[in-house]
């Protein structure tokens, strides 16, 4: 980035002898540099009041207020607290003077007469890292609109393939029903399956969008019998995969207030990965406890575990999962859409894995206010 877009550096001098600050200017002024003087320490605050500066040489000896005051005073205030001060005195070198100016938050100390060289030089390095700053809040600022365009990008994307794609949906059933020919109906179930699964991508890069633009993925409560939904869940899972055992456990009472769609994708999204990465042999468990009287407590077990450099980023966005390179089985939004569906219901997500051999995933789900 060019630094002659970036606004010019400010260093402040503070002194109250008009040719000691006329002197301390002509060394420090450059083009990218503007130099503030102050007469006083109540000047000296109320330019502070309106400039940010990267640097700020104070004399100690000043009537009024003097250097370590002023110096106390600055580092008093959030913002002003991080210049770097520089003392410059015309007193004797005494011990307990450079302490009180350390620990008025100084970082150096200079004595008059000054030698020109080393005063430029030490301004010199406040400046180049100022600057530095200043790039990389800029940069940080560009990245971080990039990603705000890049994911509201994503979700108007998304967002306008759901039409073309339901018409596909619609043709591909539609010749399910009309044609007797044995090759297209087959053509016609691979469109469908690969529709349906592409629909849910489709949504998962929508509930992704809203998670990241809108503050959390938005959630509707009504009156909701978590066990019945469960079940319906199942009868679902059980249907698109017969092969794939799945034993359920149900104790407690299962009303409460959550929006039913939202946790039946919870629930499937945790099927779904104990599907794909559990032991394909053993059954998934599925136990709803509803014992508590303020939440239900939902537990997804499958053999098998989760390795440790996989499990800090589990509910990472495109991470999450045991995602092995060149699978085809989605967008790896599960389980972060999982969370932050959890998250909208005030709810939690913990996963347990190693103890036995197998995974489970404990969510806790508030019943919410009728």
């Amino acid at each position: 980035m060019d630094t002659f877009a970036l606004p010019p550096i400010k260093c402040l001098l503070v002194d109250d002898l008009e040719e000691n600050l006329l002197a301390l200017s002509a060394l420090l002024a450059r083009h990218d540099v503007n130099v503030l003087t102050a007469r006083s320490g109540s000047e000296a605050l109320e330019l502070l009041l309106v400039h940010d500066v990267a640097l700020a040489f104070l004399d100690v000896q000043m009537p009024d207020m003097d250097g370590f005051e002023l110096a106390e005073l600055l580092r008093g205030s959030e913002r002003t607290r991080h210049i770097p001060l520089i003392f410059v005195t015309a007193g004797a070198r005494e011990q307990h003077r450079q302490f009180k100016g350390y620990e008025s938050g100084a970082v150096d100390f200079i004595y008059k007469p000054i030698e020109p060289h080393i005063i430029k030089n030490k301004a010199d390095v406040f400046f180049q890292l100022y600057r530095q700053r200043q790039l990389l809040a800029l940069e940080l600022n560009d990245r971080t609109e990039t990603l705000r365009l890049n994911e509201m990008f994503t979700a108007l994307l998304a967002h306008d393939l759901r039409s073309p794609l339901s018409a596909i949906l619609a043709s591909a059933h539609l010749l399910q029903r009309r044609s007797s020919d044995p090759a297209a109906l087959e053509a016609a179930a691979r469109v469908v399956t690969s529709g349906n699964r592409m629909a849910s991508m489709i949504e998962d890069m929508l509930d992704l969008a809203r998670a990241r633009l809108g503050g959390g993925i938005p959630v509707k409560r009504e009156a909701t019998d978590c066990k019945a939904l469960v079940e319906r869940v199942l009868r679902e899972h059980q249907a698109a995969a017969p092969d794939k055992p799945i034993e359920a456990a149900y104790v407690g009472a299962f009303s409460g207030h959550w929006d039913s769609e939202r946790v039946a994708q919870v629930v499937s999204n945790l099927i779904g990965n104990a599907f794909k990465h559990g032991t394909p042999a053993a059954p998934v468990a599925v136990q709803l406890d509803g014992t508590r009287a303020d939440s239900v407590v939902l537990i997804v077990k499958n053999a098998g575990t989760i390795p440790p450099d996989i499990l800090p980023h589990l509910f990472d966005p495109f991470r999450g999962g045991q995602r092995q390179p060149g699978r085809g089985d989605g967008l790896g939004l599960g389980l972060y859409i999982v969370s932050q569906i959890v998250q909208a219901h005030d709810g939690a997500v913990e996963v347990k894995t190693g103890d036995g051999d197998e995974t489970s995933f404990h969510v806790r789900l508030p019943r919410g206010n009728p």
